[in-house]
Order: structure tokens, then C-alpha cells, then sequence
């Protein structure tokens, strides 16, 4: 009788603790992780930053341009780093997208960005045992180029996009042609599929930002210093007009830091304030 008294005693015991670790994995917890996720066949690696919530507003993050994808990683994880220094809110879920750059031509790699997108939308819910609430875009450099572009595709709760770029890929790459500027690879790239700028045009502004400039399907804030690399001011005032001048699209709202570089979204006070104002009206 007494084995038999500490037999059920042994096992009350195991159900209670069952019952805590069972009530323990249901108490949110705050992590940082990389994680691979497919959307629609398309693989993207994505880096997550949850606090420790289970229902939460998603900041998803595009880094700038990098020459090699074996660079991606630390990217995606600076960019994720800075938009989360300036951000005032600690109850929002920042991703930041680990989209290629070295092996396909500038643009392409919208495919993966959109895939993160729809993946945060439609399957982070499930996949991370979350409910996701409000969704916004940030992006930096190459990385403002892509949400931007997600912009004219996907309806979010608003864009941020600081520095956004290249703008005119027939004026940079036609620069480089004449040698008044270095060669890069974006450019390279461009030139062994389509030519000089000179032959195929078109191809080249097709993939340029002001080829994107309407429909935007949400409101964006766009941050821009003026005192950025000449390649970028150059056409930055006709991609500005060109937005106010849209009829198609949500409300646009343009900050310019004087005497900002390219990196014055996360440098300049004023536009730390107007990035924080953007996301909590919203």
C-alpha cells in the first residue's frame, strides 16, 4: 500500500509540473532569431525581433545595397538594430528581409521582399504562434527602393523610406559609361543584360524609382538629406514632384533634413520625431 501511495504521489507530482511547463510555454517571451520562411515557392530568410508580447503591430525592414550576399546577414541585423534605436514604441515586432542583391539584376529581388510581406500577412500569425495586428514598412537606401515599390503593390498601415534609391538608373549608369563616375555592380549587371543606356533606355528607367511614383496604396513618409551624394539629390526633386503630383495615391509626406546625409533618418533628431509621429497616428 505505501508503494502504492508514493506511485500516485510521483505521478500527481509529474502532472503538476506537465501542467507548468504546459502554462510556461504560453507566457510570451521576447527573442531575436533567424528564420527561413516560404511564400507563393519563394524562400526569403528573415531576421525576427519579438518582444515579449503575443499580439503585436510589425515593423518589416529592407536594408540598403551590399555587393555580397555572404554581407546580407550583418546588414539585415544593422538595419534592424537601427530602425529599432529609434523607434519610441518597445511593443512592436521589428523583421528585417535578408533579400539578395549579388546574383540578380536591381529590382528583381522585389520577389523576395514581397513574399516576406505576404508571409507577415497571411502566415507569421500560424507559423509564430502570433496575432499580428497593424504591419508598416521601413526601409534605408536600396532598401526605401523596395518599399516604395511594395507600395504600388501591397496595401500596408504606412511606409517609411529614407534615402530611397538608385532614382535614375539612366543617369547613373550613364555616368558611368563616360567614366565621369566608378563603375559599380548594379550598373555591370544592368549593361550585360540590356546594353549601354544609350541603346535600351527604356530598360534602364523601368527600373528606376521615378518609374514607380504612383499608386501608392498607403501612406508614406519619405526622409531625405540634403546634403546626400550628388548622384541622389540630382534626381531627387523631379521623384519628389512627381509623388506630390500623383493622383492615385495615399498621402505622401516629405522631410528634408538641411545639411542631413544619407543616413538622416536615424542621425537627425527631427526626422526621429517625424518617423515616431508617422507610425503612432497611424
Amino acid at each position: 500500500m505505501r508503494l502504492l501511495f508514493f506511485i500516485a504521489i510521483f505521478l500527481s507530482s509529474c502532472d503538476k509540473e506537465e501542467q507548468a511547463n504546459s502554462q510556461d510555454s504560453s507566457i510570451p517571451i521576447a527573442y531575436r532569431q533567424t528564420k527561413t520562411i516560404t511564400y507563393n515557392s519563394i524562400n526569403v530568410d528573415l531576421v525576427v525581433d519579438k518582444p515579449a508580447l503575443n499580439e503585436v503591430d510589425v515593423l518589416l525592414v529592407f536594408h540598403g545595397t551590399v555587393l555580397y550576399d555572404s554581407s546580407l546577414m550583418t546588414a539585415a541585423n544593422n538595419t534592424l538594430d537601427k530602425f529599432k534605436g529609434i523607434l519610441e514604441r518597445k511593443d512592436m515586432m521589428i523583421v528585417s528581409v535578408i533579400y539578395p542583391q549579388e546574383n540578380v539584376l536591381l529590382g528583381d529581388n522585389i520577389v523576395q521582399a514581397e513574399a516576406a510581406l505576404l508571409w507577415i500577412k497571411n502566415k507569421a500569425n500560424q507559423e509564430l504562434g502570433i496575432k499580428v495586428k497593424k504591419v508598416f514598412l521601413g526601409g534605408h537606401s536600396q532598401g526605401g527602393y523596395i518599399v516604395t515599390r511594395l507600395n504600388t503593390m501591397h496595401q500596408t498601415n504606412g511606409v517609411i523610406a529614407n534615402a530611397p534609391g538608385p532614382l535614375n538608373l539612366v543617369y547613373r549608369c550613364q555616368l558611368e559609361e563616360r567614366g565621369q563616375i566608378q563603375s559599380g555592380a548594379v550598373c555591370t549587371k544592368l549593361k550585360s543584360v540590356y546594353g549601354t543606356t544609350t541603346t535600351n533606355s527604356t530598360a534602364y528607367f523601368q527600373r528606376s524609382l521615378l518609374n514607380f511614383t504612383k499608386g501608392f496604396k498607403s501612406d508614406i513618409l519619405f526622409v531625405q538629406g540634403l546634403s546626400d551624394a550628388p548622384i541622389q539629390l540630382y534626381s531627387w526633386p523631379t521623384f519628389k514632384q512627381d509623388v506630390m503630383s500623383c493622383t492615385n495615391c495615399q498621402k505622401s509626406q516629405f522631410v528634408e533634413i538641411v545639411g542631413g546625409e544619407h543616413g538622416s533618418l536615424f542621425e537627425s533628431p527631427q526626422a526621429k520625431t517625424e518617423f515616431n509621429t508617422f507610425i503612432n497616428s497611424r
